[in-house]
């Protein structure tokens, strides 16, 4: 049975027979027999067959989620119960923010693999929340904690936000002054993929805070980068992250606006399942994580040697 489910999970990753039974060191009838079996077993249609490529059904793709997530359940319960497992190694599925995976999580990967090599990563780039049980993610990265108390939300740094404009527009429109000024500029927005609303642009005013909601003369949806590219070119104002604009505002492609009312942030955090056992190469990343991007010292997790 465990040989038939990592056979079909390995062909619907492939979306290919053949690609599968090359992985396996098989020929392409008997991993093809091996899944006819398993939809003989199961009463239904797993893939649909065409003559170069093979896609999951509805169905299929259902059961290729469960199928991935007890895989990985049990891989992970035998090296805990055997000891065998003493380094990080495996996959990890990662989904992250996009521009904070861009700008601040994709750089250090690299770096951590120097430090565990047997480990692999499958990076998801995607505003969107995850379903970690549908979608067998192990960690994700938001810029929001969310309400589902069965996750672990770990810290990893406030993010500054910073208001800037292209030298082109201020030419065309006029550098703004004020807070009240800014609801009479074109601005750039993104729309937030899990409520559909905008994010409100966040200011420190008289010692207090202050949350606007700017007209929006462009909206960018699922791409927050877009948003970038079009204050970059003179599209309007646009409040973003300093991580994300440093470089433009030193080379002058854009300018930082009211600085004195800035200051405000916004939290990126770790999250994760709640689990009685958490894999050695999970807890291996998040205290790497922590420990290059965390605001304060991090509380360590010990590795074997």
């Amino acid at each position: 049975m465990l040989g038939s489910l990592e056979l079909f999970c390995l062909a619907a990753e492939l979306e290919s027979f053949a690609a599968a039974a090359k992985a396996a060191g098989l020929n392409p009838a008997a991993v093809s027999r091996s899944v006819a079996r398993l939809e003989e077993r199961l009463g239904v249609r797993l893939f649909v067959r065409s003559t170069r490529r093979i896609h999951l059904t509805e169905s299929g793709r259902t059961y290729f989620n469960h199928c991935r997530q007890a895989l990985s359940l049990m891989r992970d319960a035998e090296s805990k119960l055997t000891g065998e497992q003493t380094a990080p190694s495996g996959l990890l599925r990662i989904s992250i923010a996009s521009p904070y995976g861009h700008y601040r999580i994709l750089p250090l990967l690299p770096k951590f693999r120097v430090l565990y090599p047997l480990v692999q990563f499958e990076v998801n780039l995607s505003n969107r929340n995850v379903d970690f049980t549908a979608e067998d993610f192990d960690l994700a990265i938001r810029g929001r904690t969310p309400p589902d108390s069965s996750l672990i939300a770990r810290k990893l740094e406030d993010a500054e936000l910073v208001l800037v404009a292209a030298p082109s527009y201020l030419a065309r429109a006029g550098t703004p002054a004020s807070l009240e000024e800014l609801l009479r500029h074109d601005c750039v927005q993104f729309v937030l993929p899990s409520t559909g609303q905008f994010v409100p642009w966040l200011f420190r005013a008289d010692g207090r805070d202050v949350e606007l909601h700017t007209p929006p003369s462009y909206r960018c949806v699922d791409d927050y980068l877009g948003t970038v590219t079009l204050a970059r070119e003179g599209a309007g104002l646009l409040q973003t992250y300093r991580y994300i604009v440093r470089e433009d505002l030193a080379a002058g492609r854009l300018r930082e606006l009211l600085p004195q009312a800035g200051g405000r942030s916004r939290p990126f955090s770790l999250i994760y399942p709640n689990r009685e056992y958490t894999p050695l190469r999970l807890r291996a990343l998040i205290d790497f994580l922590v420990r290059e991007l965390s605001d304060s010292p991090a509380v360590k997790t010990e590795l074997p040697s």
